[in-house]
C-alpha cells in the first residue's frame, strides 16, 4: 500500500467511500462516533473526527491496531450531519410552524452543525470533499463546486441501486468535479398532495427504516466514482488515461 494515499472518510459509518479506496489500494480509514456497517471495523475510527483533520496524529482503529499518521492527509473526504442544514429541515427554523423555544434551540443545533462543518472545509489539507445535500450553507459559506445526482454515476436506467434523483452538493479544494455519465434525469412517480396538485416522489420519500442513517449513505455509484476519479489526484494520472473497464465497467464519462 506504499503507492497509496493515506485518506480520511470522515463521519462514514457506512465506509462506502473507504471500502472502494481500499478495493484501489489506498490506506483509507472511514471516521464515526457511530460503529461501522460497512462490515470492515479493522478501518474504522470510533471516535470524535476533528482532533485527526489536520494529520500528524495517532489513533485505534475497532481492531485494536494502533495507527499513525505522520504528515498531513493526502485527502480528506467529510460527509458532515446534515440534520439542520438540509432545506428538508426549513420549516423547523419557522415561528410560524413550531413554538418560539424549539425554535431557539435548533437554531443553537444549527449553529454548531455550521462550525463543524468549516473545520472541514479549513482543515490542512491539500484535497478535501465536503458533501452535503441542497440546503442553509449553499448561502451561509458558498455556492458548492459541483451537484450531483446518483443517477449520473449509475451504470444503465436499469441500475435499480443508483438511477435515482437526490441531489448533493460537493465543496471541492484541490480535486476536480466528478465526470459524469450521459444517463437522462429519471422520470419521478407523482402522489397526490392534500390541497389536490401533484408533487413527485422523490428517493428520500421512499426510506421507511432507521430513515436518518439509510438517507445519509453514500450511493455505490458516487462512492466508486470518487475513489477511481480522485484517488489519482496524488500521482497527477489523467483519469482518461484509464481505460473504460477500470473506471466504471464500462460507463462513457463526460465533463460537467
Amino acid at each position: 500500500m506504499s503507492n497509496g494515499m493515506k485518506i480520511l472518510c470522515a463521519c462514514e459509518e457506512s465506509q462506502a467511500v473507504t471500502k472502494e479506496l481500499r478495493r484501489l489500494g489506498h490506506e483509507a480509514y472511514s471516521c464515526d462516533i457511530l460503529p461501522p456497517s460497512g462490515g470492515h471495523p479493522e478501518w474504522h475510527i470510533m471516535q470524535d473526527v476533528l482532533p485527526l483533520l489536520n494529520g500528524r496524529c495517532k489513533f485505534t482503529t475497532m481492531d485494536g491496531q494502533a495507527h499513525e499518521i505522520s504528515e498531513r492527509w493526502d485527502m480528506i473526504i467529510a460527509h458532515p450531519p446534515c440534520t439542520y442544514l438540509s432545506n428538508v429541515c426549513t420549516r423547523g427554523f419557522s415561528l410560524k410552524c413550531e413554538p418560539a423555544e424549539r425554535v431557539i434551540e435548533r437554531w443553537k443545533s444549527r449553529a454548531y452543525a455550521v462550525a463543524f462543518f468549516m473545520h472541514f472545509v479549513l482543515a490542512d489539507c491539500e484535497r478535501i470533499a465536503v458533501e452535503n445535500p441542497v440546503g442553509f450553507m449553499n448561502t451561509a459559506y458558498k455556492k458548492p463546486s459541483q451537484i450531483i445526482d446518483p443517477y449520473m454515476f449509475a451504470e444503465s436506467t436499469k441500475d435499480s441501486l443508483n438511477y435515482v434523483t437526490k441531489r448533493t452538493c460537493l465543496w471541492l479544494k484541490g480535486l476536480a468535479p466528478l465526470k459524469t455519465n450521459a444517463l437522462p434525469r429519471p422520470l419521478l412517480p407523482k402522489r397526490v398532495t392534500r390541497d389536490g396538485k401533484l408533487k413527485s416522489i422523490c428517493w428520500e420519500e421512499t426510506v421507511s427504516t432507521d430513515r436518518a442513517r439509510n438517507r445519509s449513505k453514500t450511493f455505490p455509484g458516487i462512492a466508486r466514482a470518487m475513489a477511481e476519479q480522485w484517488g489519482c489526484a496524488k500521482s497527477g494520472e489523467a483519469i482518461s488515461n484509464r481505460t473504460d473497464n477500470v473506471i466504471t465497467g464500462g460507463i462513457t464519462w463526460r465533463e460537467q
